[in-house]
């Protein structure tokens, strides 16, 4: 009896369809991307330009030791006081009502001891190199909230919308970009009633 021959499998068109499999995915997957914090680095200055001057007054710092304890003007503060700390801060709006820094739409106690405008207010933060890396993102976010919350409020009392949920449509392209634009100038507008001037310190060295 004739033995009978193996049938032979064509792997040309195997090929082709694992070819088409792979393109399919490659077009359907998601990649997801990492996000850090987002924060504008300030523009370079002129080496000959002589760095402003501060005021003491209108400087928040915010110190982080090793052991993640947060001390803010000298005193020992809980993170979750931090956020209500720097909105005080920030809206304090100290200046005289007849000085050409006087603040209009602030809301805080205006004590001429503490910052005289949102302009003039810098928060600056120290961490201390063993800090850990949890602490030191719990405490960037606590501030960038504090920034959100007075631009919502004065966004929300001049036009009526949320200024983070305005950007965050814009960022993730909800809102078209033909009327993104339309939103543009007015959320620069809250950027300049509230501009973010979070500065960071040099991490000191643990003991120091």
């Amino acid at each position: 009896m004739a033995r009978r021959s193996t049938p032979e499998v064509n792997a040309g068109s195997m090929a082709d369809i694992a070819f088409l499999l792979l393109i399919f995915f490659l077009v359907t997957t998601t990649i997801e991307k990492d996000k850090g914090i987002a924060r504008q680095l300030p523009p370079i200055e002129p080496p000959t330009e002589t760095p402003p001057i501060i005021k003491q007054k209108n400087l928040f710092i915010v110190n982080v030791n090793k052991e993640d304890q947060l001390l803010v003007e000298d005193e020992l503060m809980e993170v979750k006081n931090l956020r209500q700390a720097a909105i005080d801060f920030l809206d304090n709006g100290g200046a005289n009502s007849g000085s050409p820094e006087y603040c209009s739409y602030c809301k805080g106690k205006r004590d001429p001891a503490s910052s005289d405008n949102p302009e003039k207010a810098v928060i600056s933060v120290q961490n201390d190199r063993l800090t850990s890396y949890e602490m030191y993102i719990t405490v960037q976010n606590e501030l960038v909230a504090a920034y959100n919350f007075l631009r919502n409020r004065e966004s929300e009392r001049k036009f009526g919308w949320t200024f983070t949920d305005i950007k965050a449509d814009i960022d993730t392209g909800e809102i078209d970009p033909q009327e993104a634009e339309k939103y543009k100038p007015k959320m620069e507008e809250i950027q300049k009633m509230y501009p973010l001037k979070l500065s960071e310190a040099e991490p000191k060295k643990s003991g120091s």
